[in-house]
């Protein structure tokens, strides 16, 4: 029995503002852009792992969520909570610059980790960190 990733989500508080950071800075595509009672999911993907989907969606995925549950995840959110998703590149150092020159928030400049992998990470818009990493050379 084989088990693969198919999706994962990532909170944003502001899907017009995510976009182009996911889309443009990452190079992910844009895969589908669908609404539903007043709230937003948005598919994307990198071109090299076309069943593989990442879904920006709201900090609250439930119309009937309670205003005191929405104000919750909106503050963990903020404060850069909720989640952390890590990418693989084959170059941690030149995908940090292209990162750091359009204007992306640093979490850590490249560092040699002891568990084996060299990466670094950033805040994606909506506070969410992202970190980048490659196995470290022998």
């Amino acid at each position: 029995m084989d088990i693969n990733l198919s999706q994962c989500f990532i909170a944003v508080d502001d899907h017009d503002t995510a976009i182009p950071f996911y889309r443009d800075v990452l190079g992910l595509e844009v895969r589908g852009d669908v609404g539903f009672e007043g709230m937003r999911w948005v598919t994307l993907g990198s071109p090299a792992q076309p069943d593989v989907d990442i879904v920006l969606e709201p900090p609250v995925a439930n119309p009937n969520a309670s205003s005191a549950d929405r104000e919750a995840m909106t503050e963990l959110l903020a404060k850069g909570l909720l989640r952390g998703v890590i990418f693989s590149t084959d170059d941690c150092d030149a995908t940090f610059e292209r990162i750091r020159a359009a204007g992306g928030e640093v979490l850590q400049e490249p560092i040699d980790q002891p568990y084996g992998v060299r990466d670094c990470a950033f805040r994606d818009p909506a506070g969410n960190m992202l970190r980048f990493h490659q196995p470290r050379k022998r």
